[in-house]
């Protein structure tokens, strides 16, 4: 059976911080002396810097945290690897430091560690080299050594990791058998014992002639009837919260508000075509079994399971093939644990597993190398990881490096996991608390760059409009509010000269290193149950159209000259971003279904509106809607498509978002044509973010941070799909193209620019033409500082885009 038809958000590809980017570690060199860390006692000054945030999701923990917000948290108490300057070029010998010129001056640049890349081209292999200070402790007076970089390492290996980070895409060798727990050969063999299960179904009786044995049938199938119902109650979980509002009363006889848990199954099996309900009675659609629901008669999830079970004969890969929806298929997910069980246990491999992770050695206490496959331009910053203490989120019982022990069980991180609150490293401040919606610091003593300047600082969690007139009142030293034009005029009002810096306030800018963005869901906008198909691609096209017409309108009334339109899913700061002097430049959605331009240079704005609305219904048309000329609507939805879809913008319950007036013009335009446009501007922004973690999101309004190097691997890779086990969770698209993933994977493999440059060409082309992402705006970044409160002498000066107030809070002196 087939469906009915029925935080700003700023998710990073590394370690880059929003408001100032913590890039820590580098490359290179051999084992250096290091100058000891100043010990002269500091005096306390009870002032502290305040600095107004966004709303904190409370990961703070260097493996999970996945918020720029929090992952700024975790910047404040964390020392990593990488070091990179003003350019976001990389300081391979961060440890004695090294003197870069920017702008004409010349700053030094050091860090925690120095790295050393080697590529040898006969065995086609890259070695690198960390080395670390000997002088490094954590702020509870341990010190770090190569102990805590392997620990850090194995965590993100471990194949339970759930985080943001992407260790595992890093060809390092060994990592994928140690993951698996199995030879590549033990590995296939398991595979191949899967496929044959599946085939043979459920209803096969095992025999000694079969390749499995009776114990590993019987497993595969109650793994398979456990995520098949894990399936279903997902559906159950997207329906609440999708249809629930709009579709409760008509299929099931009770208004949204009188669906409790009982009956949220019955109204999942009634939308999703298992049954239908009359009079308050549920029948079933295949075993007919009714429930009298007025009577307190309620479907269980067994009971769906029993349905679906029937309705596809048993099949889990039929079943998913239609029905599920997320890029999790039930099959797919069993026969990853089907493996990942019985591979280890296969006779080969001597009831031992795969103990360690070849390429990761560890040579002495402050020196670990990573031996990598081939040569990969993003390895470096992959690798270039924040050293977490072992001691603190790991248990040292369990650590015995010699013994392949690194801190934890494999395949448990509940342990790490449990101090996702209460982060601790080696950064330049304590975490203290978070309270009352504030984060409480304190100056780390045991810096190895010595006792920060002021002592205490909070990170106070502001609205975006309360952020301006809190540094104008004092109630906020520092902060990062949207750089509109209604935002430069309160800036201007404040200091008694006019401008954007004066007596009161001193506003810094910055092109952002990220980009504006409005997302659709290719497994919930789709026609049938093929989101790559070229019906779904239409139907996305038709509501990117209509968005993107009115990208010029709505940016320029939000930031005025502070932000331009962009026309590809990538910052303009990056070196691979299209330019407009580029022979195959075009304008994001400016194509109609007949591959003609859908403007002309002589167009009026309004003219513009028109042309677009015309080429969605020739796109929603070609996707399959029934289309009324004569009233000029689309008056049905093709099977899995709909004529209801809902946007999600968190503007704080205000319209206090960029893309807020976008929508309401849109809105305006999608009802001309039949098309309602819902649009949820929730109070609280972690409605958008627990729709985004579940992928039942259909548009969504965000923003990306992003990374140095342009690699698109942890955001656009089929690979990590909400949902899809070893995920990173970051492709909330849900696009799945082969071609992409093929394109990804070579740009990671090359260090010609030019090469890489042209490849990220093609993956920005079919991810438009996947229509899944509306590119909206390049915008400045504005960081605004209490010239009252603040020295501003010892802000870090020539702040930049991969520069930011961060790398050195340490020396920020309060007035």
């Amino acid at each position: 059976m087939k469906k009915q038809g029925i935080r700003i958000l700023v998710l990073l590809l590394a370690m880059a911080m929003l408001l100032g980017i913590t890039a820590c570690g580098q490359t290179e060199t051999t084992a250096p002396t290091t100058t000891v860390a100043p010990t002269t006692t500091v005096p306390i000054d009870d002032t502290p810097l305040v600095v107004g945030y966004a709303q904190f999701s409370e990961k703070f923990s260097p493996f999970f945290a996945d918020t720029g917000y929090d992952m700024d948290v975790v910047s404040m108490t964390a020392a990593g690897l990488l070091t990179t300057d003003r350019q976001g070029g990389i300081v391979y010998n961060a440890i004695e430091g090294e003197t870069i010129e920017y702008n004409g001056t010349p700053y030094k640049y050091t860090g925690i560690a120095n790295v050393k890349v080697e590529y040898d081209e006969a065995t086609d292999k890259t070695v690198y080299t960390w080395t670390i200070r000997d002088d490094v402790k954590f702020s509870d007076g341990e010190p770090m050594t190569a102990d805590d970089i392997i620990f850090s390492y194995y965590v993100y290996a471990d194949p339970s990791y759930t985080g943001s980070t992407t260790l595992y895409s890093v060809p390092i060798i060994g990592i994928n058998d140690y993951r698996t727990q199995t030879t590549s050969a033990v590995f296939d063999k398991y595979s191949a014992i899967a496929d044959a299960l599946v085939a043979a179904g459920k209803g096969h009786t095992w025999a000694s002639t079969d390749t499995w044995t009776q114990e590993q049938q019987d497993y595969f199938w109650k793994e398979i009837e456990t995520e098949w119902k894990n399936d279903l109650q997902a559906i159950v979980a997207y329906v609440d919260t999708n249809y629930k509002a709009s579709y409760a009363e008509d299929y099931t006889g009770y208004k949204p508000e009188e669906i409790t848990d009982d009956l949220k199954v019955a109204l999942a099996m009634a939308l999703w075509g298992f049954g239908e309900v009359k009079d308050k009675v549920l029948t079933s659609g295949v075993l007919g079994k009714t429930f009298d629901l007025a009577a307190g008669q309620y479907p269980t999830i067994d009971d769906f399971y029993a349905e679906a079970l029937e309705a596809y004969a048993g099949d889990p890969v039929e079943y998913s093939s239609v029905e599920t929806i997320d890029d999790s298929p039930v099959y797919d997910v069993v026969k990853s644990k089907f493996i990942g069980y019985w591979g280890p246990k296969d006779s080969s491999m001597g009831g031992k597993g795969i103990p360690n992770i070849e390429g990761i050695k560890k040579v002495n206490d402050t020196t670990v190398t990573i031996t990598v496959n081939g040569f990969d331009a993003t390895a470096i910053y992959n690798l270039g990881i924040s050293v977490s203490p072992l001691h603190y989120y790991g248990d040292k019982t369990k650590y015995d490096y010699a013994n392949n022990k690194f801190g934890f069980t494999f395949g448990d991180l509940s342990g790490v996991a449990a101090k996702t609150t209460m982060p601790v490293g080696a950064g330049p401040y304590r975490f203290i608390k978070y309270d009352n919606k504030i984060v409480y610091f304190e100056a780390n003593t045991n810096y190895y760059k010595g006792q920060p300047k002021t002592y205490y600082v909070q990170f106070k969690e502001t609205t975006d409009a309360d952020k301006i007139s809190g540094i104008g009142t004092g109630t906020i030293d520092l902060t990062d509010p949207s750089f509109n034009t209604a935002a430069v005029d309160e800036i201007k009002g404040y200091n008694s000269n006019g401008q954007t810096t004066g007596d009161k306030l001193v506003t810094v800018t910055v092109d952002n290193l990220g980009y504006g963005y409005i997302g659709i869901n290719a497994d919930t906008v789709r026609v049938g149950a093929d989101s790559g198909s070229d019906a779904s691609k239409n139907l996305r096209k038709g509501i990117a159209t209509i968005l993107a017409v009115y990208r010029d309108l709505t940016v320029d009334s939000y930031y005025g000259e502070r932000a331009s339109v962009i026309n590809y899913p990538i910052s303009n700061t990056s070196w691979a971003a299209p330019q407009k002097t580029d022979a195959d430049y075009k304008v994001a959605f400016s194509t109609g279904a007949d591959g003609k331009d859908i403007y002309t240079a002589s167009m009026t704005a309004d003219q513009k509106y028109e042309a677009a609305i015309k080429a969605a219904v020739e796109y929603f048309k070609a996707a399959g809607y029934t289309y009324d000329a004569a009233t000029g609507k689309l008056t049905a939805a093709p099977e899995g498509a709909k004529l209801e879809y809902m946007a999600i913008v968190p503007g704080d319950g205000e319209g206090n978002h960029p893309s807020f007036k976008l929508l309401t013009e849109a809105k305006a335009a999608f009802a001309k044509i039949g098309i309602n446009l819902i649009v949820n501007d929730p109070a609280d922004s972690n409605e958008l973010w627990d729709a985004l973690d579940a992928g039942t999101q259909e548009i969504w309004c965000a923003a990306w941070g992003a990374t140095i190097d342009p690699d698109m691997y942890q955001v656009y890779h089929s690979n990590n799909i909400v949902g899809k086990p070893g995920s990173s969770e970051s492709n909330h698209y849900h696009i799945a193209d082969p071609e992409l993933d093929e394109l990804i994977m070579a740009a990671r493999k090359s260090d010609d620019q030019s090469y890489r440059k042209a490849t990220y060409k093609a993956c920005l082309d079919l991810i438009i033409d996947w229509a899944v992402e509306v590119p909206i705006y390049q915008r400045q970044n504005c960081f605004l500082f209490s010239n009252e409160r603040i020295d501003m002498a010892t802000v870090t000066p020539d702040i930049t885009t991969f520069w930011g107030w961060l790398n050195e809070v340490e020396t920020i002196v309060m007035k």
